[in-house]
């Protein structure tokens, strides 16, 4: 919470000296599922300024889907639009047209890349070690999307579309060109086909963390956590066996903008209501 507040302090900071008269603040899983949440939020508040809003799952996927949908593959197959944070990952069946954006089912898990590798944590630096850990990170994450699998396997023979947004689809599209650093016009809207997103996961989890440590657009932050978005991905590719997916650099930051954009104007994005 100290190093949240500090952090926070810094951009409270930024947003005086450049004037900013609009903005939105907002927070995930971590606080929906603390205990103290608010309480970070009323620090936040008083020591900073900023008004921290806890969201809720089906606002954070609603968000998450106007920041990134221009960016699904053109066509008239299911699309399905997921977002692996920390804490949680939403799935969202969308139906894209245009600038139009609809969500036809949605689901939160609470399996984010913090969440599993704290859940299902590596017991020794051997191969055979990380792949139990791996296998039990998969199982974990097929079981979360159970219910939404079964609904979905009414598009089976259908050509699907599938786009990713979160840090682990963004490492990994960074790893399958091989870059020597991030760069975001080179991965923002990428498209990577599934096999590849596939052998590169095993790839990583196969890796010691030392190894993983070593690869450009990983490095020493990501190392532990990437392993486990690798699980959730895979387990996606499962339910939705899509040939490509696509890449966004892109989520709840630009849902966001667009929100505070679209105030008091007509727009041609619909909202609808969220049933779990």
């Amino acid at each position: 919470m100290d190093r949240t507040v500090a952090a926070l302090a810094i951009c409270a900071d930024k947003l005086r000296r450049r004037h900013v008269t609009l903005s939105r603040a907002v927070a995930t899983e971590a606080c929906r599922r603390a205990a103290n949440g608010a309480e970070l939020a009323e620090r936040v508040k008083r020591e900073t300024g900023i008004a921290l809003d806890i969201i809720s799952a089906a606002e954070e996927a609603r968000l998450a889907v106007l920041g990134c949908h221009n960016l699904m593959e053109p066509g008239d197959g299911p699309a399905l639009i997921f977002d692996i944070g920390g804490g949680s990952t939403e799935l969202m069946h969308v139906d894209v047209s245009d600038h139009d954006v609809k969500i036809h089912d949605w689901i939160s898990v609470p399996w984010g890349v913090v969440s599993l590798t704290e859940y299902a944590p590596c017991s020794e630096d051997s191969l055979a070690a990380r792949q139990a850990s791996y296998a039990h990170m998969r199982d974990v994450t097929r079981d979360a999307f159970a219910a939404f699998a079964d609904r979905a396997e009414r598009f089976a023979g259908q050509p699907l579309r599938l786009l990713g947004t979160s840090g682990t689809v963004t490492t990994l599209a960074s790893v399958f060109l091989d870059l020597p650093r991030y760069d975001r016009r080179a991965v923002d809207g990428l498209v990577v086909p599934s096999d590849a997103m596939r052998d590169i996961s095993r790839r990583l989890a196969d890796a010691s963390l030392a190894d993983r440590a070593e690869i450009a657009c990983i490095g020493r932050e990501r190392a532990d956590l990437v392993v486990a978005g690798c699980a959730i991905l895979e387990s996606i590719i499962d339910l939705w066996p899509a040939a490509r997916v696509g890449v966004a650099d892109r989520g709840i930051r630009e849902g966001i903008l667009r929100c505070l954009a679209m105030q008091g104007r007509d727009v041609p994005v619909t909202r609808r209501e969220f049933r779990k």
